[in-house]
């Protein structure tokens, strides 16, 4: 064998590259040359790069229950749950015999029941722990802690009312008189998200401007910016899905506060220290020129309880927070379920004697139309709404054998019970309120028809008088119908004939047509009249007479305008009766409806 025999098997230094392989490799030096690379070579590190040890981090002993942030949480909670009885915003609250917001909150909801929502929400001063600059690290040197807080000027959360859920928002006054602050808005749209979502009814406590801005605003935004107000969306989802939205005024409510006031479903004032308005005394005197008003002056509990702005008016801020838990036994916690039945304490049978001498004999007499009502629902049970305004018709919550009904009646001591405008918007609001919360009416009809005269025109009486008749047409809860005495017109058309069937009963003192015989017969028989000259008297009275036998119900129910003339201490048993059926059969079917869309009830 020679010397190269086994060249094959001997390893070289350099091994031989291909042609494409020095192509490669040139070209990679080349990309390699154009980026540097981001770690020392080999050639020119000398030494290891340093090794980081625990000791170097940023790390200090801390709890391993983390009770260090617990601690400061519990902190900024006291904080904001005590008085800051050194504040001239809450000197002044309790000078003008006010409870501060946490004192409302236990008023109002079933003792321990609160659970806050945004308790952290405000704004915190933060400050360095003692002997932080001396600590042995740097997060330690550069740890914070909270020094003092303002908490946000809404407290919200959830809370019971005699045992049953509800949400809450409560304006806090004494900061910053219940204006906005960074955290309010962005709060109170979520509670108003939740109500939608958990549908459960919310109550608010309304003390200010609820969310609404001030002119700081201008400064937080760095300038001037379109009003918006999301607000609104979810408040009229609310209303719509019949998830009871109640409000009680506080104190003065300014802006969208008194709007949110204003739209619920039911609305009280306390009297004693509650007032309502667009605009604050100030901004009205630079406005109109109206100097020196106070806040009674401008919106006080007898101008919107007047108006009907606001429903009811309470003695003070316990009387307040007692209607709203009335009125919310009545409704249920939205329109998709059945409103809540009550303990039956009444028998729905029991005969109601007195009730047969109510109606006078004479026909220009009046009588009381609450010393009907309330002798026909359970005892105790009557709730009037809106006992000061629109007085025409009285409207109301009540219960029949422990069954929620509305009760809407005509009140013939006003106007002689001639339905007027307000009385129509009052009426209207009733109806839509019913129908939202699936409350069945009964009703108690004693009307001549539309009030007339320069007033009753200058009120856009008819327009609104047509309004009622469209509510009506385009309501779908069930409505029962006594006539207990007059039924004139088209405001006896409206009220007793828009269901078909139109389940209706009238009491022996039935008075019904076109129009009533007192001015019909001088307009009718104005020739007569004049012809008898002096013994016109005596021909009034004999056609007075003739048109009376006439009017004799029984003719009525000859013809089968009504079901049945009955006798007036039936009327609760028969009431009782239709509600129960209601109840069983035909308002779990229209729930259903309402679930598949075949029905949209609406509070708008």
């Amino acid at each position: 064998m020679g010397d190269n025999d086994n060249d094959d098997h001997i390893p070289t230094s350099k091994p031989v590259q291909s042609d494409d392989s020095k192509t490669a490799s040139s070209r990679l030096s080349q990309l390699k040359s154009q980026f540097p690379s981001p770690f020392p070579s080999s050639s020119t590190t000398t030494t290891n790069p340093p090794k980081i040890t625990r000791k170097s981090r940023l790390t200090t002993q801390l709890p391993a229950d983390w009770s260090d942030i617990l601690s400061e949480i519990n902190h900024v909670r006291t904080l904001a749950s005590t008085p800051p009885t050194t504040s001239t915003g809450y000197r002044r609250h309790k000078e003008a015999g006010k409870l501060w917001v946490r004192e409302r909150i236990e008023l109002l909801l079933d003792p321990a029941s609160f659970r806050e929502v945004g308790s952290l929400a405000g704004t915190v001063t933060w400050k360095s722990p003692p002997n932080a600059a001396t600590a042995p690290t740097a997060l330690e040197r550069e740890r914070q802690v909270v020094g003092g807080f303002v908490p946000s000027n809404n407290v919200q959360g959830f809370g019971r009312i005699n045992g049953r859920p509800v949400l809450l928002t409560a304006d806090d006054f004494t900061i910053r008189a219940g204006h906005a602050d960074g955290a309010l808005m962005p709060k109170t749209i979520y509670m108003d998200k939740l109500s939608v979502n958990l549908k459960l009814p919310m109550v608010k406590l309304v003390d200010g401007a609820s969310g609404g801005g001030s002119i700081t605003t201008y400064k937080s935004e760095g300038g001037a910016y379109l009003p918006k107000l999301e607000l609104l969306y979810w408040l009229v989802k609310e209303l719509d899905l019949g998830i009871p939205q109640v409000a009680a005024v506080v104190g003065p409510a300014v802006g969208l506060g008194a709007a949110r006031a204003a739209v619920s479903h039911f609305s009280v004032i306390a009297a004693d220290v509650g007032s309502l308005f667009n605009a604050g005394p100030k901004i009205v005197e630079g406005a109109t020129f109206e100097e020196g008003l106070s806040f009674d002056d401008l919106g006080g509990p007898s101008i919107h309880a007047g108006n009907g702005t606001i429903d009811n008016v309470a003695r003070d801020e316990k009387g307040a927070y007692e209607m709203i838990a009335r009125f919310l036994s009545y409704v249920p916690n939205h329109g998709g379920v059945l409103p809540p039945k009550g303990e039956v304490l009444d028998d729905p049978y029991r005969k109601c004697e007195g009730l047969r001498e109510v109606i006078p004999r004479r026909r220009q007499r009046g009588y009381q139309i609450r010393d009907i009502i309330e002798p026909l629902v359970d005892k105790g049970s009557w709730f009037e709404i809106g006992p000061y305004w629109g007085k025409t018709i009285v409207v109301g919550l009540a219960r029949l054998g422990g069954y929620s009904v509305g009760v809407v009646a005509d009140d013939a001591t006003v106007n002689s019970g001639a339905l007027d405008s307000a009385g129509s918007q009052k009426l209207m609001k009733h109806l839509k309120l019913c129908d939202v919360f699936g409350i069945p009416v009964v009703q108690l009809i004693d009307i001549p028809g539309f009030a007339v005269g320069t007033t009753a025109e200058r009120s856009g009486m008819m327009k609104w008088g047509t309004e009622l008749f469209k509510v009506y047409h385009t309501t779908t809860m069930p409505v029962f119908s006594c006539i207990v005495r007059r039924c004139y017109g088209i405001g006896g058309v409206i009220l007793a004939d828009s269901r078909d069937p139109a389940p209706r009963v009238a009491w022996p003192s039935l008075e019904s047509g076109s129009i009533p015989l007192d001015g019909g017969i001088e307009v009718n028989h104005v020739a007569d009249l004049k012809r008898a000259g002096d013994n016109w008297k005596q021909v009034y009275q004999q056609l007075e007479a003739e048109y009376v036998n006439l009017q004799n119900p029984i003719r009525v129910a000859n013809k089968f305008h009504v079901e049945e003339i009955i006798d007036p201490a039936d009327t609760r048993s028969l009431m009782y009766t239709w509600v129960n059926h209601m109840y069983e059969s035909t308002l779990p079917e229209r729930l259903m409806q309402r679930a598949s869309g075949a029905i949209k009830p609406s509070f708008r």
